[in-house]
């Protein structure tokens, strides 16, 4: 892929003081004209690569370029290939450890203290999902997919921009056609996923933001009262400035929700250890949702 020889090139580029476009054309086994178009790309990015046609020359970085060759420790390097490692574990391809070996790169990051595992505990429900949105991404095409939320099971199409890794799930965030808007899709709870053989040109696409405070655009707003016991939880899932901490232990959270029956399923997942304070039609709310579950459960 483009991407990875680009990488690829600009590693050598910063371990080499100079390189020939022969010599890149043989190791990532391209021709001469493709390495001619990925240096002009790579000038394009902002990186003042030199070419020295004739006896002596050759490619090379300039000299006084900001990023000082010396800077790139053995460590930063091991770090940065370990990152690009990291993707093989749900790619399925190891086209990222090949590329590693062609750069000689393979003992140093195998001997590296850090593991990033990004799989799936079920590969099969990613790996084969994170490879075609890829390439629906890099060849702009749309692609569709049955998508089953919490409160319904909708038909989509959607202009991909983004895979994201976070939260510990893989997410496809894009400009779904159907609400008119940048939404962002669970790949678990994708089915049915395909290509549409149908390009779509590129947005002037806004940022994109993490924020796992803030679900949707027209999120609701709670207080929540949760019992020291969970305290580890909240930590683990929101982070350490994001309650209120009271005399008797306990602690005081106000977030935002998707929507008020996702929030009362969430909320049953703490048991006993939480309760809703404000706002008051929630906690009402709440106490019909206890009781009706409760009906289930009378012989």
């Amino acid at each position: 892929m483009k991407i990875d020889r680009l990488i690829g090139i600009l590693s050598v580029l910063l371990q080499k003081n100079k390189t020939t476009a022969t010599e890149l054309s043989e190791k990532f086994e391209v021709s001469r004209r493709t390495i001619n178009r990925d240096i002009d790309d790579l000038c394009k990015a902002g990186i003042p690569i030199i070419t020295i046609q004739g006896k002596g020359g050759g490619i090379s970085i300039m000299d006084n370029y900001k990023i000082d060759r010396t800077l790139i420790t053995s460590s930063e390097m091991m770090a940065i290939l370990t990152g690009l490692q990291s993707l093989d574990s749900v790619s399925g391809t190891n086209s990222y450890r090949t590329l590693m070996e062609k750069l000689s790169v393979d003992n140093t990051v195998s001997d590296n203290h850090i593991i990033i595992d990004l799989s799936y505990w079920d590969k099969s429900a990613v790996e084969s999902k994170i490879e075609l949105i890829k390439l629906a991404i890099e060849n702009r095409k749309k692609i569709t997919f049955t998508y089953h939320s919490p409160t319904e099971e909708t038909k989509r199409i959607i202009e991909p921009y983004h895979l994201i890794f976070q939260w510990a799930n893989w997410y496809v965030w894009g400009f779904c056609t159907i609400r008119k808007d940048y939404r962002m899709f669970k790949l678990t709870r994708m089915t049915n996923l395909k290509f549409i053989n149908e390009k779509y040109d590129a947005r002037a696409i806004p940022p994109y933001i993490c924020d796992k405070m803030c679900h949707t655009n027209s999120e609701i707003k709670t207080i929540v009262k949760f019992l020291p016991d969970v305290k580890w939880r909240i930590i683990d899932e929101f982070g350490i400035n994001s309650f209120k901490e009271n005399e008797d232990g306990s602690i005081t959270m106000t977030f935002t929700w998707s929507d008020v029956p996702a929030l009362y399923r969430y909320i049953l997942t703490f048991g006993e250890s939480a309760e809703i304070l404000e706002p008051k039609e929630y906690r009402e709310e709440f106490v019909s949702t206890l009781k009706n579950i409760l009906e289930k459960y009378k012989t």
